[in-house]
């Protein structure tokens, strides 16, 4: 099924369901109709269980629970508001989240961690609350019904089975980022004021820059591995921030502009532009073995930062940071969803329609064409991506970047 295909299929199916719902006579046929029509599983029934059962202090039944793709369906009807409590049959107030939530710990007790879902869905036939158990502390995304049709993606994860690649980035970026925090808490101790304003927005840039140092020597973009590992260890720990505010000098200038007798060790590093090494006022602590130690054989030789996602570890990496000065230095990082939310509608949707629709076309000579034209149009688009004062009386400054 091509997205031309899976937006009609969406909209009909909202088209057909708005109004409708009741929590014990349509459940079932809701989600069977949603995977079969929309998301094009076969044998549906045979993909999601209905009604299991979760021995809580008495015995309880799950609404869904697709074991492939480990997603627990909690469903309310319609009048239902998904973030109000609900009384209980035995008495107590529960929202769906928490009603959810007590299920996955039955589960948990009874089936062990492999038994534990991955995703929660609340339902109440106008709402989908979607909730990333792997990430639990997010908030959840929300697909209203009549909005399936252009944001159906979002639900994808019901059918898609956890691509182990995935899994293993997930993995890998998790444990970059507790390696991360460790070098933050170990240098934030080293500050003469560690609650001083600069020096805490120093850390964060200090963090910054040594997560691309130990990417830049893992993924070649530094030429070889261990490059970045092997100059600290040379110079040891007397040296070791000497070492450092060297080396983020030689980053920051450009190969024409550099001393011509600058040592070799130094030499071999390329510029690096963009800005990141630009700044010599920030604060750098001195080593201590805890820190040289966190650097050199656990976050540099012991661990190969070239496989870790940058959509993943963004978010992990943002995390370990201090939240306030964060926000004070204008470091951010959005999410894949959060700018999914913004670029699809915008202009991505309306693309990937024009492409299915071009390559339906049966006739090779046309189609070609088309396609190359399209090409030319996605290569002549201009987005804009600047801050702009709250009066503008011109365009005056206003910068924008070519698709690629």
């Amino acid at each position: 099924m091509n997205d031309v295909q899976q937006r009609a299929a969406a909209k009909h199916f909202a088209d057909y369901w708005k109004g409708k719902g009741y929590e014990k006579g349509e459940s079932q046929k809701f989600w069977l109709s949603l995977l079969t029509d929309v998301f094009g599983v076969e044998h549906a029934a045979e993909f999601i269980s209905f009604e299991d059962q979760v021995h809580l202090d008495h015995t309880s039944f799950i609404d869904g629970y697709i074991p492939a793709t480990h997603v627990l369906i909690e469903q309310k009807s319609i009048n239902k508001d998904l973030k109000n409590p609900i009384k209980q049959s035995d008495g107590t107030l529960l929202t769906p989240r928490q009603q959810a939530q007590r299920y996955i710990h039955a589960l948990l007790d009874e089936k062990g961690r492999d038994a534990v879902p991955k995703w929660v869905v609340i339902c109440n036939f106008a709402e989908f609350h979607i909730y990333d158990m792997v990430r639990p502390q997010t908030e959840p995304i929300i697909v209203k019904l009549e909005d399936l049709p252009t944001q159906y993606y979002l639900l994808e994860f019901l059918v898609h089975k956890e691509d182990l690649t995935l899994q293993k980035e997930m993995e890998i970026s998790i444990q970059a980022g507790e390696l991360v925090g460790k070098l933050y808490d170990a240098f934030l101790k080293e500050y003469k004021d560690p609650t001083n304003e600069h020096s805490l927005q120093s850390l964060n840039q200090l963090c910054v820059r040594l997560v691309f140092c130990l990417y830049a020597e893992d993924a070649g973009i530094f030429g070889k591995r261990l490059i970045f590992h092997d100059y600290m260890q040379r110079n040891g720990l007397s040296k070791a921030r000497q070492a450092l505010i060297d080396l983020f000098r030689v980053l920051d200038t450009p190969v024409e502009d550099r001393d011509p007798y600058m040592d070799d060790e130094l030499a071999v590093f390329p510029y690096v532009n963009g800005g990141l090494f630009s700044d010599e006022n920030i604060e750098i602590p001195r080593f201590n073995p805890e820190i040289y130690d966190l650097l050199l054989n656990k976050a540099s030789a012991a661990f190969d930062w070239s496989e870790i996602s940058p959509t993943i570890f963004g978010a992990v990496f943002e995390s370990t940071l201090n939240p306030e000065t964060r926000r004070k230095g204008g470091m951010h990082y959005t999410s894949i969803e959060n700018i999914h939310k913004v670029i699809d509608p915008l202009f991505l949707n309306d693309l990937k329609v024009e492409l299915e629709t071009i390559k339906a076309i049966q006739v090779e000579r046309t189609r070609e064409q088309r396609l190359r034209a399209f090409q030319d149009k996605i290569a002549s688009l201009l987005f804009l991506d600047a801050k702009l004062p709250d009066s503008i009386q011109t365009h005056e400054g206003v910068t924008g970047q070519k698709a690629a």
